[in-house]
């Protein structure tokens, strides 16, 4: 099978012509190169309607020159997400060239795309894929027949988000490559790692958020700081966000590889710092040469085809484009393999303590005698023997030194206080019985005997606690920043079978305690409650096989205890996926 595929979602007119048979890949590309920093949607679409007939000629001329007239089996198109008049050229394009060949018309969406290319050059089964291009970033897992989104930016894509601070200091588009290399300039030129500015860091559970960074590199070149040392801090910091919710993914999902698309995945400090990540824990990493990092056709082909093989095709009055086209939209027709949640590797996480490789820290349960002197021993159990988990936030070589070290001991403290401070508040938790903040270790209470993620079907009522708890919590002004479903205990409280605290639910068995409160903070923010919401939809969302009704027992756990304009700004926050 040959399929031609047309790219035009933005800024670069691509054809290419994909041969199943021998994996090979031809690309022509045109891209739009603006005056002045940034994408006008204007002059990009007049780019397309020039460039798209030269590239998608270059490429079928080619096709017949080898293969004669009947070269091509199939036209596949980026439909979407991107630029509405840039996509409308392209669909054009494709519907015409589709009719005149009498060959099937594929609608590819180009941010699956960049996933597939991503496992197809790699030959990974299950991997999770950060996406990070100049208007996108998230995260994609496969689950129960689609890619669904992990995490993702609630605000600008990091293409765009270190544009902002190359436009603000005069460099023309695309920003990215020039703040890489003034990054390795002051990094060539620093004796050790590099002096490190203090710039936001915002991760909430796997979503996270750019735009205070930008502005604060802004305010820095305004206050005279050099333009390196800031680029160098920029990538630091926003490459280290990517990676760390790249780990939360992994560690959520059970996978063990990692798959980087789009743009910004050509910068080598994100490589490297994904690559150093994966080979810690253990996983696999991947990312394609850079012809099918930045927008092409090549990746559109070589999906396209897939989904041609699968019978997965459009009529006319069916190919209208989507500029808002979300990833978790689309049908995965052309996989049959178990999900990335559901069908975990060997040896990954179950949920319970056999495998407690978190993404942030290792965990070591002990056992306590009755006189509590920590001397440890096996065989004690029942009210003999107390278990108690000595969780060590581990050190990570992909961060620089100076921001590994703040966060360790930032949310080494913060877990010991705000743990502390939501059992005061009704909420069940472990008790915390020493801080060693130097060595950014805790001793926590043992509490449930598996994770959430692990005991979620049928669970409606443990949805529903959970809940109630975060009502609760933020009812105290505490918001969690993490409430995944792998950081809610489910079990009978304390491992001596006593509780917590007084808990909801019908039986010890449903009974949940929240734990792992590294990123929680103290505020009485509407929108920072709602977030707490949204990160642990879209966990269940990530890992159960019927989320719906345990996202409805969630939220009705919530309205019982909690502020109903929590739930209305849920709604809203919902809305500003930047696939939505």
């Amino acid at each position: 099978m040959r399929v031609l595929g047309i790219e035009g979602t933005a800024w670069c007119a691509s054809a290419a012509l994909y041969d199943a048979e021998t994996d090979s890949v031809l690309i022509e590309s045109n891209p739009y190169e603006p005056d002045s920093g940034g994408i006008h949607p204007r002059e990009a679409a007049e780019h397309m309607s020039e460039a798209i007939p030269e590239v998608v000629d270059a490429v079928l001329t080619a096709a017949e020159e080898d293969h004669g007239p009947d070269a091509i089996d199939a036209v596949a198109f980026s439909r979407g997400p991107g630029l509405g008049p840039c996509l409308r050229t392209v669909a054009t394009a494709a519907r015409s060239l589709a009719g005149a060949l009498d060959v099937p018309l594929v609608g590819v969406n180009h941010m699956v795309a960049h996933l597939e290319i991503g496992r197809h050059r790699s030959g990974f089964e299950n991997p999770v894929c950060l996406n990070a291009s100049g208007a996108n970033a998230h995260l994609l897992g496969y689950h129960d027949g689609r890619y669904r989104v992990l995490g993702e930016t609630m605000d600008a894509g990091v293409g765009n988000a270190i544009d902002k601070f190359t436009r603000h200091v005069g460099w023309d588009h695309p920003g990215g490559p020039k703040v890489e290399a003034a990054a390795r300039r002051y990094a060539a030129g620093s004796d050790g790692p590099g002096d490190l500015l203090d710039l936001p860091y915002v991760v909430k559970g796997m979503d996270f958020s750019f735009s205070g960074i930008s502005s604060a590199a802004n305010d820095a070149s305004d206050d005279g700081v050099p333009v390196e040392e800031i680029c160098f801090s920029l990538q630091e910091h926003v490459f280290a966000m990517l990676t760390e919710v790249s780990e939360r993914a992994l560690s959520l999902t059970g996978a063990d590889e990692l798959v980087l698309g789009g743009g910004v995945a050509q910068n080598d400090r994100l490589r490297e710092m994904l690559a150093s990540m994966c080979a810690a824990r253990g996983a696999e990493f991947h990312a394609p040469e850079p012809r099918f990092l930045r927008d092409n056709a090549g990746m559109i082909a070589v999906l396209g085809a897939k989904m041609t093989a699968a019978g997965d095709t459009l009529s006319i009055p069916e190919s209208a484009i989507d500029p808002n086209f979300r990833p978790d939209q689309v049908p995965v027709t052309w996989r049959s393999d178990g999900s990335v949640a559901r069908g975990r590797a060997p040896g990954a996480s179950d949920g319970t303590d056999a495998d407690r490789r978190g993404a942030e820290a290792t965990v070591e349960i002990v056992a306590v005698g009755e006189g509590g002197d920590g001397s440890g021993g096996g065989d004690r159990s029942g009210a003999a023997a107390d278990r108690r988990v000595i969780k060590r936030r581990v050190r990570k070589a992909y961060r620089h030194p100076e921001l590994d070290r703040a966060l360790r001991r930032d949310r080494t403290v913060a877990e010991a206080r705000l743990t502390s401070e939501a059992r005061r508040a009704g909420v069940p938790t472990p008790l915390v019985y020493d801080v060693d903040v130097p060595e950014a270790t805790l001793t926590l209470q043992h509490v449930g005997d598996r994770d959430l993620a692990a005991a979620l079907d049928g669970g409606t009522e443990r949805a529903a606690s959970v809940g109630r708890h975060l009502a609760r919590l933020h009812d105290a002004g505490i918001v969690h920043g993490d409430p995944t479903t792998r950081n809610v205990r489910v079990g009978s409280g304390g491992s001596d079978g006593r509780s917590t605290v007084a808990t909801d639910g019908p039986t010890d068995d449903d009974r949940t305690s929240l734990i792992d409160f590294g990123l929680a903070y103290h505020t009485g923010h509407v929108e920072d409650h709602a977030m707490d919401l949204h990160v642990f939809e879209g966990s269940v969302r990530a890992t159960a096989s019927d989320p719906d009704p345990l996202i409805e027992a969630f939220e009705a756990g919530y309205a019982a205890v909690g502020d109903d304009d929590v739930l209305a700004r849920l709604r809203d926050v919902e809305g500003r996926g930047r696939y939505r």
